[in-house]
């Protein structure tokens, strides 16, 4: 049996610029389930990045209702939807936001002790993180020692050891090769496949709708199609 872990009906965002509106979301319906990589494609401007946001909790729609996980995310106050986005949502963007003196275990437990874990608890988790996206040779190494992949999955590692619900990618594979692309969308149907996280994937890169479970094209802020697979391409474990 499906479930669905996040929906949302009639979201709307404008955004002022000089005295005029441009409508970014004009009233787009949305559902994710759980075990699920929903894809949302688009040309640059569509509105993906917005519609994830709204989604999220770190963008207010200006009309439009979410529910996620059971809450209505926007009636909620501040704080709470803060609290909401610890304690069930991953994000993963392109531009990696590691710490540069941070090792890649430290990436990971800086996270983590937000969340009421001991540092025990924590340690123990993030080595479990990054020993399941290939980096556990590379624990103790700075961003500047790793290449752009592995960066990338140590920002994976950081969004997976949180154990969310909702995990959110907003155009994880933009700044990586075709190899360390792959590797990262794998990794995120592992997310979803292995964990039952309901994962929602904002890309223009065609590569990456083989292994969706679902595909959405967004197109000047309205959904243009919404297709699910027969079957989506599946991961192949990655050991390094």
């Amino acid at each position: 049996m499906t479930v669905v872990a996040l929906s949302a009906t009639g979201l709307t965002k404008r955004f002022k610029t000089g005295r005029t509106f441009i409508e970014v979301l004009k009233s787009v319906d949305f559902d994710a389930q759980h075990g699920d990589v929903t894809m949302v494609m688009g040309p640059s401007g569509s509105g993906k990045s917005t519609l994830v946001a709204a989604l999220s909790g770190l963008l207010r729609p200006d009309a439009g209702q979410v529910s996620a996980l059971g809450e209505n995310l926007w009636d909620l106050k501040p704080r709470r939807i803060d609290k909401f986005r610890l304690d069930h949502c991953g994000f993963i963007f392109q531009g990696f936001n590691l710490f540069g003196a941070l090792t890649a275990l430290q990436q990971v437990t800086t996270v983590l002790k937000y969340t009421g874990l001991s540092p025990e608890a924590a340690r123990a988790r993030a080595i479990t993180a990054l020993e399941e996206v290939g980096l556990g040779p590379k624990l103790h190494q700075r961003p500047a020692e790793l290449s752009g992949g592995e960066k990338q999955r140590v920002a994976i590692a950081r969004a997976l050891a949180k154990q969310p619900r909702l995990l959110f990618a907003d155009e994880p594979t933009s700044a990586l090769d075709g190899e360390n692309g792959q590797i990262v969308i794998q990794l995120l149907q592992r997310a979803a496949k292995s964990h039952d996280a309901a994962v929602i994937c904002v890309t223009h890169d065609p590569r990456l709708e083989a292994y969706a479970d679902r595909t959405i094209h967004l197109e000047d802020g309205r959904i243009l199609s919404d297709r699910r697979a027969a079957s989506a391409k599946a991961f192949v474990p990655q050991g390094a």
